[in-house]
């Protein structure tokens, strides 16, 4: 097989597994909508396709390759199988419903989440155990300690600064103490370094699909900065079918789409830049871990049900242009988008 062809052969099928289950699951997404059931179980699973894409690309068509990180792709691949069936399961077979800690949850939603957590841990197993220079050799080597930092530094300040100023154009400002004061703040960001070790699969389950493998295809082929914005755009339509039947309901959805777009550009330029400045996947994998579970404590609200049935409005998407679409977009005119331009 040429270069070439294996090239093309990988591209194809990590668009069937990325997109191609992404969409046959979102008809299984929709279908638990009608009925309906717990669905928390969805967002969760689908994390993990875009990796596994790349994951299965590489198995097939490298697997004699000396340097591949099989048992690492194989435990990665593995959990997203068992993640795709607890979603099934969770339309077909719901249960009872189960109350923890004021929070619905279905048994299958669970299992998935100690699913998620032993697949982390064995992942990072198999991760160590392939050696480092399997890890150099697929992008999974923690490199440049200080650009890392910087880069999620960065990214702190514009969270928080984005939170605190979307309250005081919405007319509350009082939320801003009120976070502060609430004793759980503290223990909640005391306990996320500790939750990212247990859960960082379906984080870098997206990152290692969009960031690692798409995002240099898409540049090469149309440029620095317009293989960005594309990505972008496309990893904002990935999320269509949770968009509609998740995030909020169907008679929103087009709103949701547009707004996911928007916070999928303006995130992917920022995870882009961290990426080509550091050139460390683990960083957009935090990032993504941050932007995701630090939700809960500006929402002041620790339960992932804050991310159900959203009542989003045409209104909010100017505030949703300029607090992320503009705050991250800018980032589009760092150095790291030039340097290679042309």
């Amino acid at each position: 097989m040429t270069k070439q062809n294996q090239t093309k052969k990988q591209l194809i099928i990590f668009l069937l597994i990325a997109y191609g289950l992404t969409y046959v699951m979102g008809i299984v997404t929709w279908y638990g909508s009608t009925i309906p059931v717990e669905m928390s179980v969805f967002p969760g699973a689908q994390m993990f396709y875009p990796a596994a894409g790349v994951m299965l690309a590489y198995l097939v068509t490298q697997w004699k390759e000396r340097l591949l990180p099989r048992w690492f792709y194989l435990c990665f691949l593995a959990a997203s199988a068992v993640m795709v069936i607890c979603c099934v399961l969770a339309v077909t077979t719901p249960g009872e419903p189960l109350s923890i800690n004021g929070q619905t949850l279905s048994i299958w939603s669970l299992i998935s989440q100690f699913v998620m957590i032993i697949a982390s841990i064995l992942c990072w197993i198999t991760l160590l155990i392939s050696g480092k220079e399997r890890r150099e050799e697929y992008g999974l080597t923690w490199k440049n300690w200080k650009a890392s930092l910087f880069c999620i530094l960065v990214f702190l300040v514009i969270y928080f600064g984005r939170a605190a100023v979307s309250y005081v154009i919405e007319g509350e400002a009082d939320m801003v103490p009120e976070i502060l004061a609430n004793p759980m703040a503290l223990g909640y960001l005391i306990a996320m370094p500790i939750n990212f070790v247990i859960s960082f699969a379906p984080f870098f389950g997206e990152e290692y699909g969009w960031r690692y493998y798409l995002q240099p295809i898409l540049q090469k082929r149309f440029g620095m900065r317009r293989g960005v914005l594309l990505l972008g755009v496309v990893w904002g339509l990935w999320h269509i079918f949770l968009d509609f039947f998740y995030y909020t309901t169907p008679d929103r959805g087009l709103i949701m789409t547009v707004s996911q777009i928007i916070g999928c550009v303006g995130l992917g330029i920022f995870f882009a830049w961290a990426y080509l400045k550091t050139e460390n996947i683990w960083v957009p994998t935090i990032l993504h871990f941050l932007n995701n579970n630090l939700i809960l404590l500006v929402a002041n609200e620790y339960s992932t049900e804050v991310l159900e049935n959203q009542a989003v409005t045409w209104e909010m998407i100017p505030a949703a242009f300029l607090l992320n679409g503009v705050l991250y977009g800018v980032f589009i005119l760092a150095k790291e988008f030039r340097k290679k331009e042309g």
